[in-house]
């Protein structure tokens, strides 16, 4: 009787009804008590553990702090603290759950543009596909490549923001062409006709971006086999591609200089 008095007229649970509640089991609330995480505030003469508004508070804070990857020993230390102030604690976890909030908000914002980018519904630049992922690998991404490529990154950048969704498929599908071309005829000699079609192709697909001299191009080409980014794209495709690549691009740099002469 004085359970169910207590239980009506003092807002106090039962392991069972804590657990329904809360959504936390039975088992584990045993084993918060054990570990002395959670200690109800009364046992009934049976030995029955009663929790009150103290403890469901407390169960709050354990769970929020779990949902943010504390252990619980560490969240035993923080709620044992004597200073430990529960609205304070509230604050800071409201600001690093707004954090949090905002970091995967965009990251669904990335992971759409991504989709679009492969349905081609959306003109995404490359960088765009790193945004919410990691912010000091993005900064240091961006400013390499504007440490190395400078105004040509620039550049490109601009051009593609302002391209339609017609001219970006057109864009893709050149790439497409170029990339089927030459695993096509990987294995041929770099010189071979065909193989340097394919190139000039290559040569105005990255004309799209920016403009291309001899000099440019040949840089370019050292890029596909000396940069591991480079490297990586294009030997998934096939193996050895990029090697292909490098030296039929060389020959095509070349042949730009001869007409230039």
């Amino acid at each position: 009787m004085l359970a169910l008095f207590l239980t009506i007229f003092m807002k106090q649970y039962t392991v069972k009804q804590l657990a329904k509640l809360s959504g936390v089991t039975v088992r584990a609330l045993h084993h918060y008590d054990e570990i002395g995480l959670l200690k109800p505030s009364h046992r009934t003469d049976a030995g029955y553990r009663l929790y009150e508004e103290k403890d469901l508070m407390r169960l709050q804070q354990i769970l929020i702090y779990r949902e943010m990857d504390f252990a619980l020993e560490d969240v035993k230390q923080i709620l044992d603290d004597p200073d430990f102030d529960l609205a304070a604690s509230l604050h800071d976890q409201k600001q690093y759950l707004l954090q949090q909030q905002e970091r995967y908000q965009q990251l669904i914002k990335t992971i759409d543009k991504t989709l679009s980018k492969i349905t081609g519904d959306e003109l995404v630049t490359d960088a765009e596909l790193y945004e919410g992922i990691s912010p000091e690998d993005r900064e240091r991404w961006d400013r390499e490549a504007k440490e190395q490529y400078g105004d040509m990154y620039e550049m490109s950048q601009k051009k593609v923001r302002q391209m339609t969704k017609s001219q970006w498929a057109a864009v893709k599908e050149l790439a497409a062409e170029v990339n089927r071309g030459m695993i096509a005829l990987q294995g041929r000699d770099p010189t071979d006709p065909e193989v340097q079609a394919v190139i000039a192709k290559h040569h105005a697909w990255i004309e799209t971006f920016y403009p291309c001299s001899a000099e440019i191009y040949r840089g370019l080409s050292n890029l596909y086999v000396e940069h591991p980014e480079f490297r990586a794209h294009y030997d998934q495709q096939s193996a050895g591609l990029a090697e292909f690549m490098s030296a039929a691009m060389k020959v095509y740099a070349e042949r730009i200089l001869a007409k230039k002469r």
